[in-house]
């Protein structure tokens, strides 16, 4: 992987006893070193596995946020520190004004992945981590905690310049349960949000479905489509990147490329070129899961009407040939509970 970073700036918000948030500005860029690259390459990495994603595009009514100081840094009348100045500041407004008291490391980052340009965009909380010396002596130090990164967003700025129109130029971390990233993080951009990747999602759902039912592949067959769709779309997310329709209809129908495309046309399915997908929505193409009343259950979609048999008349589960090592695991825990039941009597 090769991400090609441009410019780093860093500041910091803290919040004092008061809970007031202030901001701590760095007067200089992170030179580019080797140490600069492999951060970006990580970050990029950990915002593209994150499975909940929003996009979104720029409010004409709050230009003023991130649009305008962005512009005046493309166009070269502000330099990149200034914009991430005016970002910091912006957020903690934002952050005060919904009564917020995140703190952290904001990061604006300016870097280019394959064909496209970003401006990326996080706020990064620290870790403490221990370590030993040589001599036995507890040593610790801060490390800036990627894993659990929440507030983030990225500017796709090749697509800005190319097709605003689309409405998904920017993307964004939905955030922790309870928590809507819009209300802050997205007026902090000054964007609303757009495309539905959910939605889109449902649409390839029922699409590839509708076609495999119309069509005279058998189970063994039909199974492998579902299998290679999932493979394809999680693939294009993980690389931050949308399903392009005709892809998606080569990989459905290996052998008519286009036969995809003209089925959505015929039925009226509205698929557009390229769409983000939430990978979570496609799941069911190889894979249920489901709980409920203390059971829960999850097998692969290919063994459901053979191993996995539901009588709906009877509300009755059929699982025939439960694999060794399951088999073991229930005789096991059968075994321990009668145990348990003869102490008792």
């Amino acid at each position: 992987m090769s991400v090609d970073v441009h410019a780093l700036a860093i500041n910091f918000i803290e919040a004092n006893e008061s809970a007031q948030l202030t901001a701590h500005f760095r007067q200089e860029l992170l030179s580019i070193t080797p140490h600069v690259a492999l951060l970006l390459e990580q970050l990029h990495l950990a915002y593209n596995g994150k499975p909940a994603k929003g996009y979104a595009s720029f409010s004409s009514d709050k230009v003023e946020q991130m649009l305008e100081p962005l512009g005046q840094w493309q166009h070269g009348e502000k330099p990149f520190l200034s914009l991430a100045e005016h970002a910091t500041a912006a957020l903690v407004v934002e952050l005060t004004k919904h009564q917020i008291p995140e703190t952290g490391y904001l990061m604006l980052c300016h870097y280019r992945y394959l064909a496209n340009e970003y401006l990326f965009v996080a706020l990064l909380g620290s870790k403490e981590h221990f370590s030993l010396t040589s001599d036995l002596q507890l040593a610790s130090s801060k490390h800036l905690d990627i894993a659990r990164m929440q507030l983030a967003a990225r500017i796709d700025l090749t697509e800005l310049a190319s097709s605003p129109e689309q409405g998904k130029y920017i993307s964004f971390i939905r955030g922790r349960a309870g928590r809507k990233v819009a209300d802050f993080f997205l007026d902090f951009l000054g964007a609303a949000e757009g495309v539905d990747p959910k939605a889109s999602s449902k649409v390839v759902l029922a699409s590839v479905e509708e076609y495999l039912s119309a069509s005279d592949y058998d189970a063994g067959e039909k199974h492998d489509v579902r299998k290679q769709v999932y493979q394809y779309c999680e693939e294009r997310a993980k690389q931050g990147q949308d399903v392009r329709l005709d892809e998606l209809s080569a990989t459905v129908d290996s052998s008519d490329d286009n036969a995809f495309i003209r089925y959505c046309q015929e039925q009226d399915i509205a698929v557009a070129e390229e769409f983000p997908v939430d990978v979570k929505e496609l799941k069911t193409l190889v894979k249920f899961s489901g709980a409920g009343a203390g059971l829960s259950l999850s097998f692969e979609q290919k063994l459901l009407g053979e191993r996995v048999q539901y009588d709906a008349e009877r509300d009755v589960l059929i699982i025939k040939g439960t694999p060794p090592n399951l088999r073991d695991q229930l005789q096991k825990f059968i075994r321990g509970y009668s145990s348990f039941d003869k102490k008792g009597e």
